[in-house]
């Protein structure tokens, strides 16, 4: 068991907000908030000092938004990820972060659970988006332009046949945003089996990430 805590910057520009999540994330001991930041330059100068292992970033900033100081934060402190805690759903803003190197995308109504989870899951290098957002994110890697980064690269027309029935099974969750953990237990599988099946899946369609295996899954009616 890891007993390291993950450490925490985060970053949000009203103040309130910050404060009280900053004490709800403080009641785990499995994060400690190590720093926190009211807006882009800010947030920057602090990454680049305490190189954290995860910063929670709002879209919704002074100045730069937090999808445009992605770059920044990644030049500030490169092994970092990034998790956005916003209140946009708006589906441009969840391509650009997702572009833009965000690990992954979540809405402020999340509870505290799932965020813990949400923070364990980017920081072991899953891509976490909230379910609710599948359909913007298919949406928006539909519409991109300069074909993002997360969009799913076409794959061989009988791929889908290529996979096993478990697969399958394991491909559907994924679509919806479970965790290894989750999949495992709705089929009654080892988490390393999980593990290993999502491999496999990647590999048979061409793909590099869980969020691109979401997006094929969602575009060829799977979920």
């Amino acid at each position: 068991m890891n007993m390291t805590p993950i450490r925490l910057l985060v970053v949000d520009d009203h103040t309130l907000f910050r404060r009280g999540l900053i004490a709800l994330l403080s009641q785990s001991t499995g994060v400690e908030v190590v720093g926190e930041a009211g807006d882009a330059g800010e947030a920057q100068r602090r990454a680049a000092e305490l190189q954290p292992d995860l910063v929670l970033l709002d879209n919704h900033l002074p100045g730069v938004r937090g999808v445009d100081a992605l770059p920044g934060l990644k030049e500030a402190a490169p092994r970092t990820r990034v998790l956005m805690l916003t209140v946009s759903e708006d589906e441009a803003d969840l391509a650009a972060a997702l572009k833009g190197g965000a690990q992954g995308y979540v809405l402020k109504t999340i509870d505290g659970d799932a965020l813990l989870q949400a923070i364990e899951r980017c920081v072991r290098g899953e891509s976490v988006v909230s379910p609710e957002l599948t359909g913007k994110l298919v949406t928006a890697l539909r519409n991109a332009n300069n074909g993002a980064q997360a969009a799913a690269p076409a794959a061989p027309r009988d791929a889908l046949h290529s996979l096993s029935p478990r697969e399958l099974d394991t491909l559907r969750h994924v679509a919806r945003g479970a965790s290894n953990k989750e999949i495992a237990r709705a089929l009654d599988i080892a988490e390393t089996t999980v593990k290993i099946h999502v491999q496999h899946i990647l590999r048979k369609l061409e793909l590099s990430s869980r969020v691109q295996a979401a997006v094929y899954a969602s575009e060829r009616g799977v979920v």
